[in-house]
């Protein structure tokens, strides 16, 4: 097998035909279907179904080595001229909303001024959509909630975060100073999706206090979450960083008593060696939320020691 194998076969899987792939890689159709079924040929397996366009499970299983081994041939370059103190390369970096709204306008002015080489593409997505592009190569690292469960990533944590409700002015919660679960489950709610961390663990608060919480919407999207409640339609238990810092005549934000904090880290695959410009950012990160997390209302930084210093960047 070599390279170009594996590049179409990647491209099949993102764009779900051969002709997507095709104009993807500015290319002709008929070569990706040759390199694809040579692929095939010499796997002894069928790795894309040709009536649906989607990859078996054995392409899915290549697909995943293919999308590891192509970002380690694009971490070479990138190393080799951090050898020469020049820093430089592409980082794909995704970032749940809520967290991205403070660190990434910090994040950015970092980097420019300490590594002017290093191009960071930020995906601002939830944890549930962050994680499989994190599993698959698609990103190098991530800002999410943990805990994670997923064997082949890493974490280490970044901070916690009270939970606050954020109630309509017009609404009888608005009226409390703090307010528990208890009280909250008397009225519908806007919640996350079942299946969510931030739901599965509001979920398991109100089992053990033999309670059961009212959707009047469930969204996966913290910053939607919140928006719904500025906007009216519903109380939202949110993490702290969803509420604006600004005070609002519309709504107004409630501490939530008797809850865990949520836990936010930074998370990347296991096995890889990050490069240099990964590490670059890896470390602006920590400097960031070291010296502006305890800045932002209720937040409370955990970080340690985990992750190397990087003190040869």
């Amino acid at each position: 097998m070599d390279l170009r194998q594996l590049n179409a076969l990647i491209a099949v899987s993102e764009h779900r035909s051969f002709s997507a792939a095709a104009r993807a890689l500015h290319t002709v159709q008929s070569n990706v279907s040759t390199h694809v079924a040579r692929l095939e040929r010499e796997l002894d397996a069928v790795l894309v179904d040709r009536r649906t366009g989607e990859l078996t499970d054995e392409g899915n299983v290549v697909v995943q080595r293919a999308l590891r081994i192509r970002a380690e041939l694009v971490a070479i370059p990138a190393d080799v001229s951090a050898l020469r103190d020049d820093i430089r390369g592409i980082v794909r970096f995704g970032i749940i909303g809520t967290t991205g709204r403070w660190l990434v306008p910090q994040l950015i002015t970092a980097l420019k001024k300490d590594y002017p080489g290093v191009h960071l593409v930020v995906v601002d997505a939830t944890t549930t959509g962050l994680l499989p592009q994190l599993q698959s190569g698609q990103l190098t690292m991530a800002v999410l909630n943990l805990p994670l469960h997923e064997p082949e990533l890493a974490s280490v944590p970044l901070f916690d975060e009270e939970r606050i409700l954020i109630a309509p002015t017009d609404h009888p919660l608005a009226k409390l100073e703090r307010v528990t679960l208890a009280e909250i489950a008397e009225h519908e709610l806007v919640l996350p999706p079942p299946g969510t961390q931030f739901r599965t663990e509001v979920d398991h608060a109100a089992a053990e206090l033999d309670i059961t919480l009212s959707p009047h919407a469930e969204l996966d999207g913290m910053r939607l979450l919140a928006s719904l409640a500025f906007q009216g339609l519903s109380p939202a238990l949110v993490p702290a960083t969803a509420a604006p810092v600004e005070d609002s005549p519309d709504w107004t934000v409630i501490p939530v008593d008797g809850m865990a904090p949520r836990s936010v880290g930074l998370a990347y695959r296991r096995w890889t060696t990050l490069p240099a410009p990964a590490r670059a950012v890896q470390r602006v990160i920590r400097e960031v939320v070291r010296d502006r997390g305890e800045l932002q209302p209720g937040l409370h930084v955990t970080l340690g020691d985990e992750l190397p210093d990087d003190e040869d960047l």
